[in-house]
């Protein structure tokens, strides 16, 4: 009988994937399961920072590049198709591993899907036009508890958020509301330096842009869908092939989006006490998680 998923997290560049896949294979049983919400789509595998293809080729990986770019995407409709797999893996005998770094794609399913009520398209496209500053003063007026717990510099939470105030009726603190702990575990959250962390980031935006992004997002059709469009980075390719900006100015600004992405992923990760730390850089790391594991199996069975 297969065991509860275990969740595998940590903050862009961090290196989640490959030890996600590391695990798997230790395991032997296990499959992938990803809670990335732009890694799904087929064509933005450099931009998304997929996984590589020979991680894909030694583990079954789930729900990611099977989506094209014309279709949205949602936190919750995500965690229904990964329950749906993670069930499916669970009849097989198999274990499933998830991984990523899209705070609600996770938070949905490690602690079950918000009560929240569903986005509203018009409400969504009315509020797009409100600038943020307006915006925020209306959540901060409607929400004040609400309010102090939204990163006030993005405009996509502050919107949401105030999207389901309005929407709702109720306060972020009425949903939110017996969402304190997980209904599926355990996890491990992969730590690294920030100097470490930020020079991975660095060479993997290098690589990036060497492996051939700027042609990946010049393929791209003229109309994308609105998730789609949210994918970090792809403003900047944009800009470049537009001429707005140079090689050199692309590779550092979308180098400091991705740590600044980074940052705001380990800030709400360092919230989620469930989860347990493990130094990525650690050589034991693995051993470490399957210790923990270990222990973990055996107190269910004493």
């Amino acid at each position: 009988m297969a065991s509860d998923p275990i969740f595998i997290l940590g903050a862009t560049g961090s290196g989640k994937s490959a030890l996600a896949v590391e695990l798997a294979e230790r395991l032997g049983n296990a499959e992938i399961v990803s809670a990335d919400a732009y890694q799904v789509y087929r064509s933005l595998p450099l931009l998304t920072a997929a996984p590589e293809p020979d991680l894909l080729r030694r583990v079954p990986h789930h729900l990611i590049g099977f989506m094209d770019v014309s279709e949205n995407n949602d936190a919750a409709k995500h965690a229904r198709r990964a329950l749906e797999i993670i069930r499916q893996i669970h009849e097989r005998g198999h274990r499933a591993i998830i991984t990523g770094g899209s705070g609600l794609y996770v938070k949905f399913l490690s602690h079950g899907i918000s009560p929240a009520p569903p986005s509203d398209p018009q409400l969504r496209r009315e509020l797009e036009d409100v600038p943020l500053a307006e915006a925020v003063r209306r959540l901060q007026e409607l929400d004040p508890e609400g309010a102090s717990r939204t990163n006030l510099q993005n405009p996509r939470y502050v919107r949401r958020n105030l999207e389901i105030v309005l929407a709702g009726g109720k306060p972020l603190s009425y949903w939110q509301r017996n969402w304190n702990h997980p209904s599926l575990g355990p996890g491990f959250l992969l730590v690294r330096d920030t100097s470490e962390l930020d020079s991975r980031i660095a060479r993997r935006t290098h690589d990036m842009i060497l492996a051939g992004v700027i042609d990946e997002v010049r393929a791209l059709p003229a109309e994308i869908s609105h998730t789609a469009q949210q994918t970090l980075g792809l403003s900047l390719v944009r800009s470049f092939l537009a001429d707005e900006i140079s090689l050199p100015e692309l590779e550092s600004s979308l180098a400091l989006a991705t740590r600044r992405y980074a940052k705001r992923q380990r800030t709400w990760l360092r919230r989620e006490s469930w989860l347990s730390p493990i130094p990525a850089a650690d050589p034991a790391a693995l051993s470490t998680i399957l210790r923990s594991l270990d222990a973990s199996t055996a107190n269910k069975r004493s």
